[in-house]
């Protein structure tokens, strides 16, 4: 649905609420003025957004990733404010299916804007997370470490941690041979 309709939509709940007042229904046409603001806040806040986010808390990512796969046009059919958040859902919804696809997302994500600072401290884990599989350490620690500015309210430190401790681990250098290789250039 195009985002502008919802005004439409608004301004008819309107002038029905105001006709019903006018035609001595004063109570009905209060609560149809009250329920106009419904679709002026699904105007800022987009319901298919709002149910991904819910199957999302529920740990159920088919569902959310359904709900997110009826946005066609992110452009036209969402507010600019939420453009940050769809890139965002659609990066969790793949993380476990296609980690490649995350990295990307999240930056979308990040360039667009994220209003939550947890929202922005998970962006950056996971971009983190992606520029370490990368083999990228110096930009994974520097991540790393805004990813931690980011959550204030602790609720990443495990994941933080357990990344950390992944730096930590030796990684396969390229000088590192295979024991059963031939020894080349020696003669026996």
């Amino acid at each position: 649905m195009n985002k502008y309709l919802k005004f439409v939509i608004a301004a008819l709940m309107i002038a029905a609420g105001v006709y019903l007042m006018m035609n001595r229904n004063i109570g009905w046409g209060i609560v149809v003025v009250i329920l106009s603001a419904v679709p002026v806040f699904l105007f800022f806040k987009n319901e298919l957004i709002l149910l991904s986010f819910w199957f999302l808390r529920k740990q159920n990512t088919s569902k959310a990733n359904l709900w997110l796969s009826k946005i066609t046009n992110y452009e036209s059919q969402l507010h600019k404010s939420q453009f940050g958040y769809f890139h965002y859902l659609q990066g969790l919804t793949l993380a476990e299916k296609h980690p490649e696809k995350v990295e990307p997302l999240m930056k979308k994500a990040l360039e667009f804007g994220l209003n939550m600072k947890h929202d922005r401290a998970m962006a950056t884990l996971n971009i983190a997370a992606g520029a370490l599989q990368k083999g990228r350490r110096q930009e994974a620690i520097k991540l790393l470490e805004e990813a931690k500015k980011l959550d204030t309210a602790g609720m990443m430190t495990e994941q933080i941690k357990m990344m950390k401790s992944q730096l930590k681990m030796p990684s396969m250098q390229k000088h590192v041979h295979n024991p059963n290789m031939r020894q080349r250039g020696k003669s026996f």
